[in-house]
């Protein structure tokens, strides 16, 4: 690609969203941030963020996706031909208890956002989609083709309808897309609802953990250094055809669409028990845990099969948990001024 692109990252307030700006404006990439800032959780995390992006000159706009006149206005504004689309309500267990916000953030605004593109010329949409697609699957290495048909939480179940909202428009601009399948991401400035975030808080507060499962989850765990890397190579080479590696071409044989679905992910199963012991070790506190049994909605082990994403854009470098969990525990420290 050329020099020529402008680029939408929605949710830039966000862990993700952070990360890839901050990396896209580093390599001088005109970039407009777009997020609703709201209070999932701790706002000023996002407030912060956000302004040190603004320092890099982002051209940030608070606003959400709900309004399709104004994205519209937006991308003609900016000459926006390019979107990562990270924007959404996360969280496995709040859409137990709040399934509407997923309706919304996820379903509405996905659906205003793709209206939105009618009518521009959008070299490359790429989407975070998220690895509970893929249900409670015994396989141990989820493959792109597995069925994804038999989500377990609401929350999945938005992700699976956004990748075949995107498949559909895909086919009817001819508009190139690229489902980003995330496993576990973690990292410094990180989301505060996550586990490494909320054990090693709770940890040198001296307050117990809740270990699901019994502590018998795995995770893939993937480092943000990794995942932004991954996201910035798959930038540059949209999808010219439908590419789901080992899938059966009768299921889309009339398609026309340019969309592909890629795992990103470290492509290594952890288990919990395994990053709890790492929080112990570089916080230096023992953990008082709560046992307790698999929670509604959870999986218990999920991990990636990353052989097509290392085809399209090369094997890159992967940091493994130890380093990991011990930059984050490094930065917590720092940031709450922790001796």
């Amino acid at each position: 690609m050329k020099n020529k692109e402008v680029y939408l990252v929605t949710g830039c307030a966000g862990f993700i969203g952070y990360f890839l700006c901050l990396k896209l404006l580093k390599q001088n990439k005109k970039v407009i941030g777009l997020d609703s800032l709201n209070n999932y959780y701790d706002i000023k995390i996002k407030k912060q963020r956000v302004s040190i992006l603004k320092k890099k000159k982002l051209l940030f706009i608070k606003n959400n996706l709900l309004n399709i006149n104004t994205i519209k206005k937006i991308i003609k504004k900016n000459k926006i031909n390019i979107i990562i689309h990270l924007a959404a309500q996360a969280g496995v267990r709040h859409s137990l208890t709040n399934p509407l916000d997923y309706v919304k953030n996820n379903i509405e605004a996905t659906t205003c956002l793709l209206e939105s593109c009618k009518d521009f010329k959008i070299k490359h949409f790429l989407f975070s989609s998220s690895s509970s697609v893929y249900g409670a699957s015994q396989f141990k290495k989820s493959k792109e083709n597995y069925s994804t048909d038999f989500p377990i939480q609401f929350y999945a179940a938005t992700k699976k309808s956004n990748e075949l909202m995107l498949h559909s428009y895909s086919h009817q601009l001819k508009m190139p897309v690229t489902i980003m399948r995330f496993f576990t991401v973690y990292g410094p400035f990180g989301r505060p609802d996550m586990a490494l975030f909320k054990f090693t808080k709770n940890t040198y507060a001296n307050k117990s953990i809740d270990v699901f499962n019994n502590g018998n989850h795995s995770r893939d765990f993937t480092y943000i250094d990794d995942n932004i890397l991954s996201i910035i190579k798959l930038i540059n080479i949209p999808p010219k055809k439908i590419e789901i590696p080992g899938s059966n071409i009768k299921n889309y044989k009339y398609s026309n669409a340019k969309f592909r679905i890629v795992n990103i992910a470290c492509g290594k199963k952890i288990k919990l028990t395994k990053y709890i012991n790492l929080i112990e070790n570089f916080t230096g506190k023992k953990t008082k845990k709560n046992f307790l049994d698999l929670q509604v909605g959870d999986v218990q082990e999920i991990s990636a099969n990353i052989n097509f994403l290392n085809r399209l854009i090369g094997k890159i470098p992967k940091i493994n948990v130890e380093i990991g969990v011990m930059r984050f525990i490094n930065w917590f420290k720092k940031y709450y001024r922790i001796e």
